[in-house]
């Protein structure tokens, strides 16, 4: 009350001053700054804001604050290990390797090597000669007719939409490049995906997007049409994402445009949202009659599934369903809790579903432990930035790694964390055509190559750092995690990987017993 009655005196003395500016014209200046600022006083006084009716004019110093401060943190307040996603550190890292810089750091580690949930391997005297091979492995069981020579490390799923279509030709032409495959992301198989005749990984979400029907049901010659392609290497079911598991994709309205809702087959303007579960499938046994259904549509690829492991006893079912009908796939992708995505609910991505560290001793074990492993390949998807962390993966379970959010940053993200709102600042995250425009193609396809080619290089030499002669040999004990008693166990001591066949034996391992009992193939 007293802060509006001191206002509005002041706007009477100002107004008493105003009535003196023709007999004193050197003060017109004044007056023409602050009859604005009373304006903008009186705007606020009748404002629903209570800061703002409260404190007028300079309340908007609050707001202002607030827009910038996520500006202000990133650039003066983090340091190289405290940012949030990706710290300082891995950007620079990326973008220092997709530059063709070196990416070596002066002076020693900056990391605290005793704190606790600190991982690290430990080296050999007796180092090892890598194959160049080994960058290199085969999808496809024995149920595959075209099996899939695979980089160990290739884009994760990204979607057109949600990505702009001058970064989607960026990573497909730099994947072109360095010989790697794009995976499409849900948002379905575009021509930016097959334009520069890069290997491509087609996700197939449960909205079916580029293969749906009216009712938004898969349709089989659509997708019989389209898989055929060459380009196409895999396909991917995407049961689940790390970043909203159980929740389905979300694609802003505001990034749907006429051409986005050409592609999906959606409303233009509206949030193209996909629904939680596949209308296609409700049990295991109909996921593998899925899998076994798009395998034959699309003359015999490797056909696998995504997801992120929540409730341990349904992918333990999804085994169970293996065993029973003899169906396969390919391939098993890892979606960690961690993963990132361009829009989700924030108590989903902040609470839902298994880190990719956690997730992968798990999945690794359940096939092992059911005679399955070396039939199926396991791709690693969350947080994967560096050579090491390649190593960390595939030794605890995995045999490839997706990444998604370096490769944002080879092609320019410098994470300002608007890819939802369509005003992504790089043209990176937008469907803004002029935003997106300043994205160079050319010159972000050699970057996204660049980045590739050192991350592998890095990954083949810690590899043999560690005496170990081939990445297959990489096992749970190479890796060490920091205890919070400042002891180091290695991940074959953190997590139970049962030995070749234990789950079928009768003697189940008392981790995996619970799960195991409670496992069905003919339910979720």
């Amino acid at each position: 009350m007293w802060r509006q009655l001191f206002y509005a005196l002041s706007v009477l003395a100002i107004l008493a001053v105003a009535a003196l500016v023709p007999f004193h014209p050197e003060a017109a200046w004044a007056f023409a700054v602050i009859l604005p600022l009373v304006a903008l006083g009186l705007y606020d006084i009748a404002s629903p804001r209570n800061v703002l009716g409260n404190y007028p004019v300079i309340g908007h110093l609050r707001y202002l604050m607030e827009f910038i401060s996520p500006e202000i943190r990133q650039y003066f307040l983090e340091d190289d290990k405290s940012g949030r996603p990706f710290n300082r550190q891995q950007r620079d890292l990326v973008k220092s390797r997709g530059a063709g810089s070196s990416g070596t750091h002066p002076f020693g580690t900056e990391y605290d090597v005793f704190a606790s949930g600190f991982d690290f391997a430990v080296h050999s005297i007796a180092v090892k000669q890598v194959p160049k091979t080994a960058e290199r492995i085969t999808v496809g069981g024995p149920q595959c007719r075209q099996p899939y020579d695979s980089s160990r490390l290739n884009i994760s799923a990204m979607s057109f939409g949600a990505l702009s279509s001058h970064a989607v030709l960026a990573m497909n032409k730099g994947a072109a490049m360095g010989g790697f495959a794009q995976d499409t992301g849900e948002g379905g198989l575009t021509p930016y995906h097959l334009e520069h005749g890069a290997d491509v990984i087609w996700e197939i979400g449960s909205g079916y997007f580029g293969c749906r029907t009216r009712d938004g049901r898969f349709d089989d010659e659509d997708f019989r049409r389209k898989a055929t392609d060459p380009h196409v290497k895999m396909i991917e079911i995407k049961l689940s994402q790390g970043a909203k598991p159980s929740h389905g994709g979300m694609l802003p309205g505001a990034k749907v445009n006429a051409e986005i809702a050409r592609m999906r087959e959606v409303p233009e303007g509206k949030d193209c949202l996909s629904p939680a579960a596949h209308p296609e499938f409700d049990t295991p046994r109909g996921l593998l009659a899925f899998v076994a259904r798009l395998r034959a549509l699309c003359g015999g690829k490797p056909v696998g599934f995504k997801l992120c492991i929540g409730r341990r006893s349904e992918f333990l079912g999804i085994c169970k369903a293996m065993l029973d009908t003899g169906t396969l796939p390919d391939f098993i992708t890892v979606d960690g809790a961690e993963g990132g995505t361009g829009a989700a609910p924030v108590e989903l991505s902040d609470r839902l579903g298994l880190t990719i560290d956690e997730a992968l001793p798990f999945v690794h074990g359940a096939l092992v432990g059911c005679g399955l492993r070396n039939r199926i390949r396991v791709i690693a998807s969350g947080k994967v930035v560096t050579g090491f962390d390649m190593v960390h993966k595939i030794a605890i379970g995995a045999d490839i790694c997706n990444v998604a959010r370096p490769m944002m940053f080879a092609v320019g993200c410098i994470q300002a964390l608007r890819c939802h709102t369509n005003t992504c600042p790089t043209g990176v995250a937008t469907q803004d055509q002029r935003r997106a425009r300043a994205l160079k193609i050319d010159e972000r396809a050699e970057h996204v190559r660049r980045y590739h080619r050192a991350t592998v290089d890095s990954f083949i030499e810690i590899t043999g750092a560690m005496g170990v002669a081939h990445p297959d040999q990489l096992t749970p004990q190479h890796i060490l995690h920091r205890m919070p008693d400042q002891q180091a166990r290695d991940y074959g001591q953190l997590h139970c990987y049962p030995a070749p066949g234990a789950l079928l034996s009768g003697t189940v391992p008392e981790p995996f017993a619970q799960h195991w009992a409670e496992a069905s193939a003919d339910r979720f």
